[in-house]
């Protein structure tokens, strides 16, 4: 009998599999249709080329399976630049943050259980996407720290530095105080120089939209420059509002949070869903990337790179880079299209920006210069695929400029498979830049080649980095 039922349960999982695998030939055959028509710089820079918009019934899905990396295996630098594993084995790492001593906090996560994550085909489709793209797995919910006590590239030493949290995704240290954003709230737990895990229970200091939906999870934070308040990225709970812009309360937007009241406004909305964030201590301007919305074709919309205005409205659901209209959005709000800003710099169409660090210098790669590195994971909605990869935004008098180069590819292989997919970015003490791969389940580390003189690394002392010496605007309302 229980042969039989093995059997049986071999027959059900093949049918499962040829059932998926012609889900999959089926949208792919209707994705052909959706081709790009535009290359790929056509939607990068200041001024992207924006097609009419075409819909059909079937979207375009176009991801690339994830395999992992061999041991051996690892993602193609730069010319001029080399990458090592920093840190293997981890479990779905999505966001870095370096500690002043030189740890690294690492969040592992993954999207956490909803009651309401199918309510029809189309998002039992999105589903298995997901699953294909190496998310589909529970969420590890934990912070582990990282320690490289010899300064030789790689961390020897890891600890369970904050377990049993909720989704957890951006980090930032004021003092003696860790605030951590779940994908619910935004906490707080103290810090001791050199602590390897923390003994506080920790304290809530807000709650953030999450619900039985809670399409985009991932909540970011950062400081302001004096430590006195912390923004938050909140992005939306769907693609253009079909829940109903009653599930939209809070979301698609940055929030400031005033940390001695806990008092919160929307610092920006119209964001559909941005994730990192950096200041540009030049001009003391809050930046970040956002990914913009789905299902116009592989040609829109791009996602972008952009300052972030006190009070600014960025079109989402009803338009999209300033005044282009979304047909889909019903009713339409020509009053706020009318005051949508047009974000600064587009990043290519459905690359899914992430990551976001400025740096200045560049100690990376100095040929690079100042400018922003963006960790873009990739698309599933476009067709030829896009992101995949690390690039460099160069920046001048405060501002992009110029073309993006591609510091760190290979993360998807000849046979269309990915290996890894980038996401979080953050430069460790001596400026080298940590990659967070939560399909590789690793961190890479980014540094210049060796020196021909020294053949060592060329990076600056900690007195020699940048740091950013500003204070954000202030406002009254609070």
């Amino acid at each position: 009998m229980s042969g039989m039922v093995a059997q049986g349960l071999k027959h059900r999982r093949r049918s499962i599999g040829a059932v998926v695998a012609l889900l999959f030939t089926s949208v792919s055959m209707v994705g052909c249709f959706g081709r790009a028509q535009l290359p790929l710089a056509a939607s990068t820079g200041a001024n992207p080329q924006l097609p009419a918009p075409k819909q059909s019934l079937i979207p375009t899905v176009d991801i690339a399976p994830a395999i992992g990396w061999g041991r051996d295996e690892a993602p193609t630098p730069a010319s001029g630049a080399r990458v090592q594993a920093f840190a293997r084995d981890l479990d779905h790492p999505r966001w870095l943050h370096v500690l002043p001593n030189g740890d690294v906090l690492v969040a592992e996560s993954n999207a956490p259980e909803r009651s309401r994550d199918s309510r029809g085909l189309r998002d039992w489709i999105m589903k298995l996407v997901m699953k294909r793209a190496g998310a589909g797995g529970k969420s590890a919910d934990r912070i582990t720290l990282l320690r490289d006590g010899d300064g030789d590239g790689v961390a020897e030493f890891r600890s369970l530095f904050l377990p049993q949290l909720n989704s957890p995704f951006g980090m930032a240290l004021i003092g003696e105080w860790l605030y951590v954003a779940n994908t619910d709230a935004v906490w707080r737990f103290e810090y001791r120089p050199g602590a390897t895990q923390s003994a506080h229970p920790g304290t809530k200091i807000v709650d953030l939209p999450a619900g039985e939906i809670n399409h985009h999870w991932t909540k970011n934070l950062i400081a302001s420059p004096d430590g006195q308040r912390l923004y938050v990225t909140v992005g939306s709970n769907s693609n253009v509002a079909e829940n109903g812009m009653q599930a939209e309360r809070g979301r698609a937007a940055i929030w400031e949070i005033d940390l001695t009241s806990r008092k919160h406004r929307l610092f920006a909305t119209g964001l559909r869903n941005p994730n990192g964030m950096a200041w540009e201590p030049s001009t003391c301007t809050l930046w970040t990337v956002v990914n913009e919305r789905d299902e116009l074709g592989s040609d829109l919309v791009p996602d972008y790179l952009t300052s972030v205005v006190d009070g600014g409205f960025y079109g989402w659901p009803y338009s999209y880079f300033g005044d282009h209209v979304d047909p889909r959005v019903q009713p339409a709000r020509p009053d706020l299209v009318a005051s949508a800003l047009v974000p600064d710099y587009a990043v290519g169409t459905h690359t899914a920006p992430l990551g976001l660090a400025y740096a200045a210098g560049n100690a990376v790669l100095p040929s690079l210069g100042t400018g922003m590195f963006i960790a873009q994971h990739g698309s599933w909605n476009r067709r030829p695929r896009s992101g995949y990869r690390v690039i460099h935004v160069p920046f001048d008098n405060g501002r992009p400029s110029g073309e993006p180069r591609e510091l760190l590819a290979g993360f998807v292989n000849a046979d269309g498979n990915a290996h890894g997919r980038p996401v979080g970015v953050a430069l460790d003490r001596r400026g080298a830049l940590l990659v967070a791969d939560d399909v590789g389940n690793a961190i890479w580390r980014v540094v210049a080649e060796p020196s021909l003189e020294t053949g060592s690394e060329q990076l600056p002392s900690d007195s020699d980095l940048p740091s950013a010496m500003c204070t954000p605007p202030t406002t009254n309302e609070r």
